[in-house]
């Protein structure tokens, strides 16, 4: 098996691709900062390197020897006291790897964007790949660094270098340790810190087929392509009905409207502008809900045979997870009280809805 460079290790989408290349049997030399942590570092038998992407010099040192790249790292916030970091990690960082991928004469690089990079139907349908999208289309820094990241891409696409790109949708599942936006609103949800909720539309993914997804792009991608890592299309809604058949927490029943949280959310960032702390409210997550962000995953089921574990599974281990590993406040959660199985589509089945994969909403959500 090829020696691999893996950024991104330490985070949630990295450290499950590690897993997955040790598992196939792959040697892996790991970037990280001096000042990275990860409670399972120990679990990844790799050579780590310490460096930062935004210096060339040592992600060249590091890279020496590999003959492939996973370059998965990313500083993924919705609201930073300094934006500029943002860009000098998702932008700078990526053609520091592409640089040194180029020098090193690798086989391939597997290259981690974000479907936040791609564009969306105006209907509200599922988009694939092939969507325009340009730089307007962006909300906030994340989105408009990892849409600048993947031009750089496309740039040293056309140098030679072999770039496979996977844009994973939103992961869940154990081992969310920071933990993401979309983790932080399962913990908040089951300490009962959600009485009420901005209805949106997302796409959800086992993070371990996310990380199955990688492997196979490594394998069977092709060069120049870009393909979608996702399964579930729901609302927010219909997942925290799913969260509560999993738990048996109520599912909060209140659904606030947007432009009054939009306007709380502008005074939020005024104010943490003010005191340099993080928004309770965060403005870019606000207008990020605006839009139904449901994808068709298909190309990569089609040409990469991407996993699609039933969400549930997905859901119920990362759950359980948090609740092991201190998450949740309320003790009485006990591991016994959630369920080893249950019907993923309850709701579905309710209203006469087929939630299939990639798929899975109503006429009435699309606009």
């Amino acid at each position: 098996m090829p020696n691999a460079f893996l950024t991104g290790a330490t985070g949630f989408i990295g450290y499950h691709v590690g897993q997955q290349l040790l598992k196939a049997g792959w040697s892996i030399r790991a970037l990280r900062r001096s000042t990275s942590s990860h409670p399972f570092l120990k679990d990844l038998e790799v050579e780590w390197c310490v460096g930062d992407l935004r210096n060339y010099d040592q992600v060249s040192k590091a890279m020496n020897n590999c003959e492939a790249v996973f370059h998965v790292a990313a500083d993924y916030r919705l609201w930073a006291r300094n934006p500029s970091e943002i860009y000098e990690s998702n932008v700078i960082g990526t053609v520091n790897v592409f640089q040194a991928a180029i020098k090193h004469h690798v086989d391939r690089v597997v290259y981690t964007s974000s479907v936040g990079a791609l564009g969306l139907n105006k209907d509200g349908s599922p988009a694939d790949e092939t969507i325009p999208v340009s730089l307007k289309d962006m909300v906030g820094h994340y989105k408009r660094s990892k849409y600048l990241a993947e031009r750089e891409a496309e740039r040293f696409l056309k140098m030679g270098l072999p770039i496979v790109m996977v844009h994973p949708s939103t992961p869940v599942g154990p081992g969310d340790h920071k933990p993401t936006p979309t983790g932080k609103i399962l913990v908040d949800f089951l300490n009962g810190r959600m009485p009420a909720y901005l209805n949106t539309g997302l796409n959800l993914i086992d993070v371990r087929d996310v990380a199955a997804g990688h492997l196979l792009a490594f394998q069977a991608g092709r060069v120049g392509e870009k393909y979608i890592l996702g399964n579930r299309n729901l609302t927010l809604a219909e997942l925290f009905r799913d969260l509560q058949g999993i738990s048996g927490i109520k599912a909060p029943a209140i659904r606030l409207p947007y432009t009054p949280v939009l306007c709380i959310a502008y005074l939020c960032r005024a104010a943490s502008d003010l005191i340099g702390a993080e928004p309770l409210i965060p403005l870019e997550g606000v207008r990020m809900a605006r839009h139904y962000m449901f994808f068709d995953a298909s190309k990569a089921v089609r040409e990469l045979g991407l996993p699609q574990t039933p969400l549930e599974k997905a859901l119920r281990d990362a759950v359980t997870w948090f609740v092991e590993n201190g998450y949740v406040k309320d003790k009485s959660l006990s591991l016994h009280q959630i369920p080893a199985s249950w019907p993923l589509d309850t709701a579905g089945e309710k209203d006469g809805r087929d939630l299939t994969p990639c798929d899975a909403f109503s006429p009435e959500q699309r606009g």
